[in-house]
């Protein structure tokens, strides 16, 4: 008995109307195209699930939600701790926005860790020792190895891992530490807002950690996001663990470790940081680390799949349900050669036009108005390469994938912290 014959005959047994169904598709179909049709069907859902499903379901879930994070005015110690690599471009501005900010500089303590450098860096910070700031000098051994020397030498109630780059709000600190009121509350971060771009590609980036702000805000109402941002990344003290050598998101499993005692990781959304966009090359670079740090993430704690990840529905939606597109999408593409006659062609005119108007993106100049469709299409699909890319992380030290970041060099001078150039539409 033929495959077909075997389905039919189980479905008339159960369901006669079934079973004629089923008859129509195999007379019209072969095998091999109900098989691509299935394949492409599934991997074209999971796709939508991901980039619109998942998002408009967290969106009802969180309007159904209630859990405020209760706040106070207590005034704790601050401990700062910037790990950094030739950073000159950055450092000066970011030791003084620190200094700046509405908080009692008594209770601030500010250490600054060379990962290194080998420019001005620590030149630089060697100059604010007079206002009191620290410094630490360590071999070059990547961010993770820098922070495990760095913490240990400073002893604030709350600890603050910030990156150089980043400008801060005058009551980012501030709006921060008045969530640690809340005893359940173990990490925060403040929300970033990325500066309006220049050109189109820089303005198309930003989009995606637009996206990121938005999920985080949901997920936040609901309980905890799954890490917190690595530019500023505010913690319990008591809570900190040692990072894993070579780990490239200290931002994901350091929250994490608090995430499984007990607390919640939440984004602050009245507490604002400002960060500058990025060329597309610099963006993929980026991404492959981010993801590869997913992997490795799951990796360090597999109980991120288990029952002891109360938020393990929307780990996976969210982390990897994303991590999945490009796989789907290759899937898709295979399984269109597969196709009935008049279904492929249309999916391949449809993938055709699609992959097209991303490669398109690179020759069309800015001001043209076919750039606000091709600019999204080619960053959309420039981000699912650099999640293929990610696997590189099981063939090659963890640490290479981490590049520098590539900016204009405007990009360097202080934009006015009172009236920031932010895209329309920040407010998700």
């Amino acid at each position: 008995m033929g495959v077909f014959e075997m389905v039919r005959s189980f479905a008339n047994a159960n369901n006669p109307g079934c079973g004629s169904c089923i008859l129509v598709v195999a007379t019209m179909f072969s095998f091999s195209q109900i098989i691509c049709l299935a394949v492409f069907t599934v991997a074209c859902l999971m796709v939508f699930y991901a980039l619109i499903g998942y998002p408009l379901l967290l969106a009802w879930l969180a309007r159904c939600s209630s859990n405020p994070v209760h706040k106070d005015d207590k005034l704790r110690t601050v401990s700062f701790v910037i790990a950094v690599y030739n950073g000159e471009k950055f450092l000066e501005r970011k030791l003084k926005d620190i200094l700046a900010q509405n908080y009692p500089r008594e209770l601030m303590e500010i250490l600054v860790v060379s990962d290194g450098s080998t420019d001005r860096t620590n030149e630089i910070a060697l100059s604010f020792a007079s206002r009191g700031v620290k410094f630490l000098r360590v071999p070059r051994g990547g961010k993770a190895a820098a922070l495990n020397a760095g913490v240990p030498l400073v002893s604030g109630e709350i600890l603050v891992l910030n990156d150089v780059r980043q400008i801060l709000d005058r009551d980012c600190l501030r709006k921060v530490i008045a969530c640690f009121g809340d005893p359940k509350v173990g990490g925060v971060s403040p929300q970033t807002i990325i500066v309006q771009g220049e050109t189109r590609e820089e303005t198309t980036t930003s989009l995606y950690w637009r996206y990121e702000l938005w999920i985080r805000k949901r997920m936040t109402r609901i309980d905890s996001t799954f890490g917190y941002t690595g530019a500023f990344g505010a913690m319990r003290r008591s809570l900190w663990t040692p990072l894993p050598p070579g780990t490239l998101l200290d931002d994901v499993y350091e929250p994490l470790v608090a995430f499984f005692k007990g607390y919640r990781i939440i984004l602050e959304s009245s507490a604002t940081m400002y960060d500058f966009p990025t060329v597309l090359k610099s963006e993929f670079r980026r991404k492959v680390r981010l993801q590869a740090g997913l992997y490795q993430t799951l990796k360090l704690m597999p109980e991120m799949l288990s029952s002891q990840n109360r938020m393990r529905f929307h780990f996976l939606c969210a982390k990897y349900g994303r991590i999945v597109i490009p796989y789907c999408m290759i899937a898709a593409a295979l399984a269109t050669v597969g196709l009935p006659p008049y279904w492929r062609a249309i999916a391949a005119w449809g993938q055709g036009l699609f992959y097209g108007l991303a490669a398109l993106d690179t020759i069309v100049p800015d001001g043209v108005l076919l750039k606000k469709l091709t600019a999204p299409i080619r960053t959309f699909v420039v981000l699912m390469a650099a999640s293929l890319a990610a696997v590189r992380v099981y063939f090659v030290q963890p640490t290479s994938l981490w590049k520098d970041v590539s900016y204009r060099p405007s990009v360097a001078e202080r934009p006015q912290p009172s009236e920031p150039k932010v895209p329309s539409g920040t407010g998700v």
